[in-house]
């Protein structure tokens, strides 16, 4: 058995680790279970995420993370040639894209494979936004890419947007449909399944989002188990979706694991 894990809301929170996260990976690598931290953020790199664990006292590494832009660029790998990608994220997470040629500002737009959209937060704004349209409506046709279609997430300061709604807002003026590399597209999916070498019926994902993680992860053949920290709210559960599992949080997983696999790890 092995375990897919959402970081945010999980893991931590903004900046404040969730109680009992720290004894939980220390858990997870003392009985050797198989793991990966897959997450639809696309504001930072893996490096800065493995930083990040460590402010935590998580220790883990780069081959333990699945991120949308690690996903996006083995799709590029496979469908374009030599022509450049318009990369719409912070500026830290293109270094996950620094093999291909960027697009910047004055550049011929024909010239652009892909428009790749990521959570750039507040620095979202018309000019941005008509930028990232008038390429996608170049004769070249460029593929939209969304690093996630995550709607919402929680910061500190309450819930704020994803990149969902402004690769929607993209979509419908330019009239393309998305490429989604992030949860909770089947082929993110069948990327962490790749990378975690296991069957998807012996892999569990945790998370807190009930689309992303849970409706998500059960559509690409896993078993989901919901945390109530993080994004969650009551009426999660009235949306049509039942998780094979919930936890008040993550510090729960190692009795519910022993619970229900008293014969493995």
């Amino acid at each position: 058995m092995a375990i897919l894990f959402d970081l945010d809301g999980v893991f931590y929170q903004a900046n404040q680790v969730i109680d009992g996260a720290v004894e939980v990976v220390d858990w997870l690598q003392q009985k050797n279970i198989p793991h990966l931290f897959i997450t639809n953020t696309s504001s930072r790199p893996r490096n800065a995420l493995v930083a990040k664990l460590a402010g935590f006292g998580i220790n883990t590494d780069e081959t333990h993370i699945l991120t949308p832009a690690v996903a996006a660029t083995h799709w590029l790998k496979n469908n374009i040639a030599s022509r450049k990608v318009a990369l719409f994220l912070p500026e830290a997470t293109q270094i996950e894209f620094t093999e291909y040629p960027m697009w910047c500002v004055g550049d011929d737009p024909d010239k652009v494979a892909a428009v790749i959209v990521g959570d750039l937060g507040e620095q979202w704004d018309f000019s941005v936004m008509n930028q990232a349209f008038k390429i996608l409506m170049a004769e070249s046709h460029p593929q939209l890419i969304a690093l996630g279609m995550t709607r919402y997430w929680q910061a500190s300061d309450g819930l704020r947007l994803d990149v969902a709604p402004f690769v929607m807002a993209l979509s419908h003026a330019a009239g393309i449909k998305p490429l989604n590399m992030g949860k909770p597209a089947k082929s993110f999916y069948a990327a962490a399944i790749n990378v975690i070498a296991e069957n998807a019926d012996k892999i569990i994902m945790l998370g807190d989002d009930i689309y992303s993680d849970i409706a998500g992860a059960q559509k690409a053949g896993l078993k989901a188990v919901l945390v109530q920290t993080g994004k969650y709210r009551d009426n999660d559960l009235q949306q049509g979706i039942q998780p094979d599992g919930i936890l008040h949080s993550v510090k729960d997983l190692p009795e519910w694991w022993r619970e229900n696999h008293p014969a493995g790890h």
